[in-house]
């Protein structure tokens, strides 16, 4: 009878709830944590059918709201320097605003959960499998995407038939200058707005030059290996048809070469004095027996009679309008001299009407009678001096005299 009393029935048991309760505590804190770490993966268990348009995503801004190249994007390498945005779908706290890094200088990403995690010499969607593959771990098939929000600076050597040779630096430390405008130069490498395909390059290095073979540029692109990967670009195919695929994007350590060409075709020269690889202007010195000698601005594959033009024409009473002198300095450091009968009146041609080319010289020489006329000064005031002494050495300090005052 004493164990029908209820109240000493439930006695013996008193001491098991006792116990149970820490376990209890323990079991509900481990379901928080269990919680906790998977509400990511439940999240990506629903993926509606639109979910590309759902990831925020941020485009790279170019300067001056400039298009970018074709392809920009899928060419373009990570490297130490650049600033990057990473989106995971439906994990707000790892995506977005919070979620933006700059490529470390050992080229990697420091990112939460997972650490470190090498992009260097990989493209943004090499960049997005990587770090998808290490969310991996965490989270249930996640969906990354990579987004350039600021690239590094770039370093591109130009070298070969172009008007300024050379090293070249652009990104982030340059500011917006367009390209083709030198906005700075530190330690022989010139710093300039935009180098993000090969006709910005040639752009920013001055044009190509008259002598230029643009049917075989090349790009030479050093890897990650060490060895070497050369790209062909023909411009000539650029022009002729418009393929964007010529205009290659360049990246950071690329070396431009422009050959020089063996054969010139005076049809071509002219097409390519129009490109916009092409310089605006060259300089020609035009000397002697012209109205305004001296150095004249034209535009490339401009013919002699032009250049003559430009200088104001011949001099009607002094100059030799049948022939004229054309000094070249040739790219072997020779200079080759050319007497050329005039006709303005000719078509471009090699023989009397030729292309010139930059820092040309044409020396248009004084007439028979233009010379008789001096040597017979020269002679005269020679005469003069002989029988007027006093008279010449008055006028010798009068025109010293005139210098000083000047």
């Amino acid at each position: 009878m004493l164990f029908s009393c209820p109240e000493t029935s439930f006695a013996p048991s008193q001491p098991k709830r006792s116990q149970q309760a820490p376990r209890r505590i323990v079991q509900a804190i481990a379901f928080g944590l269990v919680m906790l770490y998977t509400a990511p993966v439940l999240a990506q268990t629903a993926i509606p059918s639109n979910a590309s348009a759902n990831v925020q995503s941020a485009a790279p801004m170019p300067p001056e709201g400039r298009p970018l190249p074709p392809n920009y994007e899928s060419d373009y390498v990570l490297g130490a320097g650049d600033a990057v945005q990473i989106d995971i779908f439906n994990v707000p706290n790892l995506s977005g605003e919070n979620a933006r890094y700059s490529v470390l200088v050992d080229g990697s990403l420091n990112l939460p959960w997972i650490g470190k995690v090498n992009v260097r010499g990989l493209t943004l969607q090499e960049a997005s499998d990587a770090i998808a593959s290490r969310y991996a771990e965490f989270i249930r098939e996640p969906i990354v995407t990579v987004t350039l929000l600021t690239p590094r600076p770039m370093r591109v050597a130009i070298v070969g038939e172009v008007n300024r040779p050379g090293a070249y630096t652009t990104g982030q430390s340059v500011g917006t200058g367009p390209a083709g405008q030198t906005t700075l130069e530190t330690r022989g490498e010139a710093r300039a707005g935009e180098l993000r395909t090969v006709i910005e390059a040639i752009q920013t290095a001055g044009g190509i030059t008259q002598l230029a073979d643009v049917r075989n540029v090349e790009v030479r692109r050093p890897r990650l290996n060490g060895t070497e990967e050369v790209i062909l670009v023909d411009l000539w195919a650029f022009l002729q048809s418009g393929n964007l695929q010529q205009n290659v994007t360049l990246r950071d350590g690329d070396t431009v070469i422009v050959p020089t060409a063996t054969a010139l075709n005076p049809d071509e020269s002219q097409r390519l004095a129009a490109a916009s690889f092409s310089p605006d202007t060259i300089s020609v010195n035009v000397v002697g027996e012209v109205v305004r000698p001296g150095t004249v601005s034209v535009s490339p594959n401009t013919s002699l009679n032009q250049a003559i033009l430009a200088a104001g024409g011949f001099d009607d009473v002094r100059a030799s309008k049948g022939r004229v002198t054309l000094i070249r300095l040739n790219p072997d450091g020779t200079v080759a001299r050319r007497e050329i009968p005039v006709d303005l009146s000719a078509n471009l041609n090699d023989e009397t009407n030729p292309i010139l080319r930059s820092n040309d010289i044409v020396v248009v020489s004084p007439s028979g009678r233009a010379r008789t006329t001096d040597v017979l000064g020269v002679i005269g005031g020679a005469v003069g001096a002989v029988l007027n002494p006093i008279g010449a050495l008055f006028n010798i300090f009068r025109t010293v005299d005139d210098i000083n005052r000047d």
